[in-house]
């Protein structure tokens, strides 16, 4: 009796909106073996998102229009139906993923975290708990919320990540917060609104970004709304430098900047600086650009290792972000095409994605400015 392992023809590491979304797509290729391997619970990062946190993007059911919404992960479904919300929060979010892996049937092991990639005679071998995985192809999804990057200061230790519960707890008197993109905006008024005096530094000056469209260079409109409220209070100031130490002075904490001045806060000051890849196991897997993200070819690909795929908000092509839901799912049929076609599969049934506007294989057509 052989004991060979069964070989699949494609395996994605995640169970978030990317990981989903990819398996969706991959579904759609005819006789294509793949499953899908998630370290937590479906949804996992949105279910750790801090209680009061929600989504930036709106929901909304316009699908019989052609106008998916925004939030989806497939061309039928719509989270503004299935949730009956606009703003999803985390664990609403992580509803609607399990809902979509049950109903499309999707072949996934929860609580199988990935240790450790390894290249194989057949593509990849896979480490986890429940003993080694082989796949021709792998896609890996692990997104960017279990890598928060600290502030590069000094009693960096001294801040909570913008990620933590601590983060968002109710504070007295003066908080600072480090980084004044979404994270650092919506920490900000999330305080605010709550009382608290909050001054927010960050040398790039984000909330001053008004050129182009592209919401991944300048803030959404709903931070703009709250941006603006928050100011009308006299409790928000925005400071344009950069923090260059932290330090605990007795009940209070120091924040120095770059610009020789100092502010002291009552509470811990909040690091809202940002998220790296997280690419975990996979990370000596991929170059790297000059910029620190992965370096990818066309097709979503690793230019160290062919057939190792990224899926997911860390995707950079030239100065294109795809950090939102409704830019990154644009490339999953693209990917689950170019893996069908290279397994002899038929990918016809892709083209229903495209006709969604959920399938992007010409990146040149990115980044178009609207005109007013």
């Amino acid at each position: 009796m052989s004991t060979d392992p069964t070989i699949l023809d494609v395996l994605v590491v995640g169970a978030g909106p990317a990981g989903i979304g990819t398996a969706l797509a991959l579904a759609a290729v005819e006789d294509l073996t793949f499953g899908v391997l998630e370290r937590g619970r479906i949804g996992q990062t949105f279910l750790d998102w801090p209680a009061a946190q929600t989504f930036l993007t709106p929901s909304f059911t316009g699908n019989g229009f052609g106008a998916t919404d925004l939030n989806s992960v497939h061309p039928e479904t719509s989270p503004a139906f299935s949730l009956g919300v606009d703003y999803p929060t985390g664990p609403q979010y992580a509803t609607y993923l399990r809902n979509v892996v049950r109903h499309f049937r999707i072949p996934l092991l929860d609580d199988t975290e990935v240790t450790s990639v390894a290249a194989h005679e057949h593509g990849f071998e896979l480490q986890c708990a429940r003993g080694p995985v082989i796949a021709r192809a792998l896609v890996w999804a692990g997104g960017e919320f279990p890598q928060p990057l600290e502030p590069r200061v000094a009693g960096s230790a001294l801040a909570d990540p913008a990620r933590s519960p601590e983060a968002w707890e109710q504070r007295e008197g003066r908080t600072v917060v480090i980084g004044g993109y979404e994270s650092g905006l919506d920490l900000a008024c999330h305080h605010v609104e709550r009382g608290s005096l909050v001054t927010v530094v960050d040398g790039s000056t984000p909330w001053d970004a008004g050129t182009g469209s592209d919401p991944s260079f300048r803030l959404a409109p709903r931070s703009r709304v709250r941006l603006a409220a928050a100011l009308d209070t006299g409790r928000l100031t925005l400071i344009g430098a950069h923090a260059a130490g932290i330090k605990r002075d007795g009940a209070e904490w120091t924040v120095s900047l770059d610009n020789g001045s100092r502010l002291r806060a009552d509470s811990r000051p909040i690091a809202a600086t940002g998220y790296g890849p997280g690419l975990g196991p996979v990370e000596h897997l991929f170059a790297r650009r000059p910029d620190g993200w992965p370096e990818l070819d066309d097709d979503d690909q690793s230019t160290l290792t062919p057939g190792l795929f990224l899926s997911g908000p860390a995707i950079r092509h030239g100065g294109l972000k795809f950090c939102f839901v409704y830019k990154f799912r644009q490339r999953f049929a693209h990917v689950a095409r170019v893996i069908g076609e290279r397994a002899g599969k038929d990918v016809g049934a892709l083209e229903a994605w495209r006709a969604a506007g959920m399938l992007t294989d010409d990146l040149s057509c990115c980044g178009v400015e609207c005109a007013c």
